[in-house]
Formats: structure tokens, sequence, C-alpha cells
């Protein structure tokens, strides 16, 4: 395993050399090569979703490649390298399991699970004591860059551990029927864009908090919902060519009738 590593490592240097290298892969800058790294981690996910190993096999190939494109150009800058991520992360890990790396009691998995909030909580702390001008959050850690609906999960559980929280969902329904009502008060004239978006990204947030009170995963329900609307659209395009027929030549009840018949057939 260590030569397979070895030769990755050697083949991105290779790549990035200035004088020999490959042209694209030179002129990349850690902005450039982002979106691919969050692109390949969605592939994994695509994968995993379709029980596909083999394809999981590759993506994992290909998302290990960005790591590797993303050390390398750290080790360029003299900032760090691939060697230095590992350590990291194997030091971290070690750190965070101490029922099974150290002299620890722990061996029942909820009481690991709030182990492993306790680290991460003094982690988070002893980083905001980097910065002087900012106290310590429990909200500390969320990516911004986290697709919006994961970033609201993530910050309303994290409002959870401390106890701002809603004890059951009846509260949380009655929070969605207030949004509803001030989103139809938003769009009545005059209209103004910008408190709209924000009425609907309140409505948006409430529906995720209730989804985390149910117990299912908000982005992956809507990933499910997106194949599903997909799945049905689709066939209901093939009983409209069937017909020898465009989508738009048909009247949205006609099409709205397909839908059903579509649904029916599931």
């Amino acid at each position: 395993m260590q030569e397979n590593i070895s030769q990755l490592l050697e083949i991105m240097t290779r790549l990035r050399d200035p004088e020999n290298g490959c042209p694209w892969d030179i002129e990349q800058d850690f902005t450039s090569i982002a979106p691919y790294t969050i692109e390949e981690a969605y592939e994994v996910d695509e994968a995993i979703r379709a029980d596909d190993m083999d394809a999981l096999k590759d993506e994992l190939g290909d998302l290990l490649l960005q790591v590797v494109f993303h050390a390398e150009m750290a080790r360029e800058a003299g900032h760090f390298n691939f060697s230095d991520v590992v350590a990291g992360i194997s030091e971290k890990m070690t750190r965070r399991h101490p029922h099974v790396f150290a002299d620890s009691n722990i061996r029942d998995a909820d009481q690991q699970s709030k182990a492993w909030e306790v680290q991460k909580a003094e982690e988070r702390a002893a980083e905001a004591g980097k910065h002087n001008n900012r106290a310590p959050s429990a909200l500390d850690g969320v990516a911004n860059a986290l697709p919006a609906l994961m970033r609201a999960e993530k910050n309303q559980k994290r409002a959870s551990r401390v106890g701002f929280d809603w004890c059951e969902s009846g509260p949380m329904i009655e929070k969605i029927a207030e949004e509803l009502v001030e989103i139809n008060d938003a769009k009545s004239e005059p209209v103004d864009p910008k408190h709209l978006r924000l009425e609907c990204g309140d409505l948006l947030f409430s529906c995720v908090n209730l989804v985390r009170h149910l117990g299912v995963d908000a982005e992956h329900a809507l990933r499910d919902s997106n194949a599903k609307f997909e799945n049905r659209f689709r066939r209901m395009e093939s009983v409209v060519q069937g017909e020898n027929k465009r989508v738009d030549e048909k009247t949205l009840e006609q099409l709205e009738e397909i839908w059903q018949q579509v649904k029916a057939e599931e």
C-alpha cells in the first residue's frame, strides 16, 4: 500500500512540474480545484446510494486524488505536505477515541458519542482562543461552504445540544404554518424581493428543523424527492412522446392526468 501511495504522490509531483508537467495541472490553485473536490465527494455519495462498489472504488480514488492535489500545492508553497495531513488526522482520531487508544472505561456507544462531542467542543474552544476578538460558540466549526440544507441541520443540532430546541414536533408544525402566512403576506403588493427571499428561507429552515426532529436527514430526503420527480417526469415525457406530441403541446390539465397515471403505476 505504501508503494501505491508513493506512486500517486510522485504522479502528482510530475503533473505539477513547472517545466515538464501538465499545463492544466500546473495552472491550478486551491480555489480552482475546490469545486472538483466537492464534486468528487458528491460522486462518492452517489455511488454509495447506488450500492455500486466498483463505482465507489473509482470515486474514492478520485477523491483521494483531490487530497493529494491540495497537499502537493501546499507542499510547493511551504505550508504542509501529504504526510502532515495523514499525521494530523491520525493524531485527531487517536485523541477523540480514548476508549480505544488510551486508558478509558467508555464502552457504551451513547457515552462515547457524548465524549466525542465534549472533545470537539474543547477543540472548538481552543480554536476560538486563537481569535482574541471572538468568544467560543456552539456553532463554531460549521463550514460556511456546506450545502444550505446540511448547514441548517448542523446549526440546529449544535443549538439543540446546549438546550435551545423544541421538545416535540407540534410547535414546529405551527411554526411552518406561521411562515407560510408570512410568505403569503410578503408576496402581496408591493413586493420586496429581499424580504420575500428571507421569508422563504425561514420556511425552509423551519422545514429542516421538523425533518430533523423526525429523525430524517433533510439533504438525503430532498435528493430522494428529486430522484422521484425526475423518474416520474421522464415517464410522463415518454407517454407524451408515445402520442407523437411534445410536452409543451399539452395543457396543464392533460399533463396532470398523465402524471397521476404514472404515479399509479409505481
